[in-house]
């Protein structure tokens, strides 16, 4: 054997052991790191000889990640229409009827509504306000509802309300990011996104969760109430528009055929799976997904949310105004959105934030028009939903971040030029309708003024606990792996409000 043979085979052996040693630390942290995970995962889901009962497995196929998939347990609700006012609607104005505050009106308010209390801008001793609105009984339930409300005063007995909300957030973002995130801080996935992530959607051409935004800005917490968290980013919530394109871009550019378009996207997946086999990311996979939904969209996406086709009469239901941005444009295209099989559909109507510092926020100028925005094409969709076989089956909620105060706001101790309520946490009003949800129902009330909740009190965990239940999913095994620990929508809190469910 010649000396060059020799060091030829010295070379060939040396690249054989680096090549072992190479796959080595990969088999191990490619291949052992799942089995170790498992067993880690076992332990913390009830395996191992725990007794505690194990979380619901979803099987994701990053693939395919929005195919249908069956709930834990068969739930009434196969869809949700969330209508969010951002900036948190008076309850006082609205459902909860305290006639011993019109007596209190103009009064110092007493020292024990203030002591240890913090608020955002109220300061020194502000002045009782009555509510800026006449009440009265409606339908075979008797519910209170204010004369801001005169259409859905006419189905109040398709609606459960829960009349003792309360929260820990006094600020408009993060108690918009408890509402949807369950938690306060940035970083969660929203309702929508978990419900997506377990349910799937129902159209493979449309997105599993659509928003929808009116009142002229986002709500003040932004995008992140609509993000996907630490889920696939495939789960977040689709932004559409109720005029012009439903989705920017949707078009193809000028000059770009629908067949181009169709070849530069499998030239852009025949990327994206090489790079998928290369570094076996289950996130790529998604994103071919999401590049094919989008392809798809093009074709389905502008006919579903063109409301131009809609008969006058259902125009004329909603108060509509086709062409223009307006809370009434997407309440109706939420009923074709869940109608068509979407899943979860985010509204936010901005301009809620009844302070009284200007007209505009003025319980008794401003805010009225948001009463009036709203009041008809709410109504309207309960009704047409129902009239379509799709109420049973969609769940609706209408809810604020929180309510207000049955004081004046006095900004920096000085009384606001107009009438007007600070932030409050400890008392607001929601309501859902749908769903399996029990009609013509009051859960929980509050004191005498509509101050703190005395009975039935429930929090933003105890919502989301309630929309995953009629999902068919139970929120405390509904988790997620994420850091080293499975993750929920509810964290550490929630309870089923079974009084509401019928």
């Amino acid at each position: 054997m010649t000396k060059k043979d020799l060091i030829d085979q010295r070379l060939v052996k040396e690249a054989e052991q680096m090549v072992m040693r190479t796959h080595t630390r990969r088999h191990f942290i490619k291949e052992s790191a799942m089995g170790l995970g498992a067993l880690a995962m076992g332990s913390l889901l009830g395996g191992c000889g725990s007794k505690k009962k194990a979380a619901h497995s979803i099987a994701f196929d990053p693939a395919h990640p929005l195919l249908p998939k069956a709930p834990a347990f068969f739930g009434k609700a196969k869809s949700v229409i969330f209508l969010h006012m951002a900036g948190a609607p008076s309850q006082l104005e609205l459902f909860d009827y305290k006639p011993e505050l019109s007596k209190m009106d103009g009064q110092d308010c007493p020292p024990s509504f203030l002591e240890g209390k913090q608020f955002a801008f109220i300061t020194g001793v502000p002045k009782m306000l009555g509510p800026q609105a006449a009440f009265a009984r409606h339908g075979q339930s008797g519910a209170w509802v204010s004369e801001h409300l005169p259409h859905l005063s006419q189905v109040v007995d398709e609606v459960s309300f829960l009349k003792a909300v309360t929260t820990d957030q006094f600020n408009h973002a993060p108690a918009q990011l408890l509402v949807h995130t369950g938690s306060p801080r940035l970083g969660r996935p929203s309702i929508g996104s978990w419900v997506t992530y377990g349910l799937g959607t129902e159209n493979q051409n449309l997105p599993g969760f659509v928003v929808l935004t009116s009142g002229g800005s986002f709500p003040d917490a932004g995008k992140s109430v609509w993000g996907s968290g630490f889920l696939p980013s495939v789960y977040q919530g689709v932004q559409c528009r109720s005029e012009g394109d439903p989705v920017l871009f949707i078009k193809d550019p000028d000059g770009m055929s629908r067949d181009l378009r169709k070849a530069s996207i499998e030239a852009v997946n025949k990327a994206n799976m090489q790079e998928y086999q290369d570094y076996n990311d289950p996130e790529i996979l998604s994103r071919i997904s999401q590049y094919e939904m989008a392809y798809r969209m093009q074709i389905t996406a502008p006919d579903v949310m063109n409301i131009n086709d809609e008969p006058q009469y259902i125009h004329e239901m909603y108060g509509t105004k086709p062409g223009k941005a307006c809370f009434a444009n997407n309440v109706l295209l939420a009923r074709k959105l869940v109608e068509k099989g979407v899943r979860f559909v985010q509204l936010f109507d901005w301009g809620w934030d009844a302070h009284g510092d200007n007209p505009s926020n003025a319980l008794n100028i401003g805010i009225i028009n948001k009463y009036r925005s709203v009041d008809k094409p709410v109504t309207a969709l309960l009704m047409d939903l129902k009239q379509r076989g799709l109420l049973d089956e969609t769940l609706v909620v209408w809810a604020g971040e929180f309510g207000r105060t049955p004081m004046m706001e006095n900004r920096n101790g000085a009384q606001n030029p107009f009438k007007g309520r600070d932030h409050h946490t400890e008392a607001f009003t929601i309501w859902m309708a749908g769903g399996g949800i029990k009609k013509g129902y009051t859960h929980g009330e509050t004191d005498e003024i509509g101050y703190s909740a005395v009975s039935g009190k429930v929090d933003a965990f105890d919502i989301q606990a309630t929309i995953l239940n009629q999902l068919g999913f139970d929120h405390e095994q509904f988790t997620y792996p994420y850091q080293g620990r499975p993750f929920r929508l509810t964290d550490v809190g929630g309870k089923v409000i079974q009084e509401i469910i019928a």
